[in-house]
């Protein structure tokens, strides 16, 4: 998918009334996060960074069909670092990135791979804020810390603002794009061939 971002109306629409109609419950303190969340060992010999929405199609095959042996063979054991960033085209992919950076930085993968893997069923339903505020409670968040993200207005605008530095300076036009060794590498790519590009960076880095 091709990077638009409309700021206004995503920050718009992201903590709007009907998100928060949907939380009847009185907010509580979350562990909000917006920086990066590492994945593996910190002193993998490579980092790898992808750019994906929650709501791109070709970002939830890769994650569908492709990350399980990625995160197995080579995040798991100690070959690279990885790093989720997430893409906003809409208002539905910025509040599914609220909800995973609601639960702190152990909750974020579980709740991503979640979000990634029902993708299909919370796209597609008539209240998608109830949808995926279902699966945040799924995996372990209250509906008290999920109002408190969604109503925080201040966390929206930080997620947009270091997305759109972050994609601005890796040169990110399209979802999903990996950055490897410092090169960037776009579209939804099958195990063996990113496997392979995986080998060959780590080949140079050793």
């Amino acid at each position: 998918m091709t990077l638009i971002l409309d700021r206004r109306r995503l920050l718009g629409l992201a903590t709007g009334a009907g998100v928060a109609a949907a939380l009847p419950l009185p907010a509580l303190a979350s562990e909000k996060v917006v920086g990066d969340i590492v994945l593996g060992d910190a002193d993998a010999p490579l980092t790898v960074i992808e750019y994906a929405s929650f709501t791109c199609p070709h970002c939830m095959r890769f994650h569908t069909d492709t990350w399980p042996r990625v995160k197995a063979d080579y995040v798991e054991t100690g070959k690279i670092r990885f790093i989720l960033r997430e893409v906003y085209f809409d208002p539905y992919g910025l509040w599914a990135s609220m909800i995973a950076r609601c639960g702190g930085r152990e909750a974020f993968y579980p709740l991503a791979d979640a979000l990634m893997e029902q993708q299909d069923t919370w796209t597609r339903a008539e209240d998608r804020a109830a949808a995926i505020q279902k699966i945040g409670r799924a995996n372990g968040l209250s509906s008290a810390d999920m109002r408190d993200c969604l109503q925080d207005r201040g966390f929206a605008e930080e997620l947009v603002e270091r997305y759109k530095q972050t994609a601005a300076e890796d040169g990110i036009q399209s979802t999903p794009s990996f950055v490897i060794a410092g090169e960037v590498t776009t579209g939804n790519m099958g195990y063996e061939e990113f496997s392979a590009l995986l080998d060959a960076a780590l080949a140079d880095v050793s």
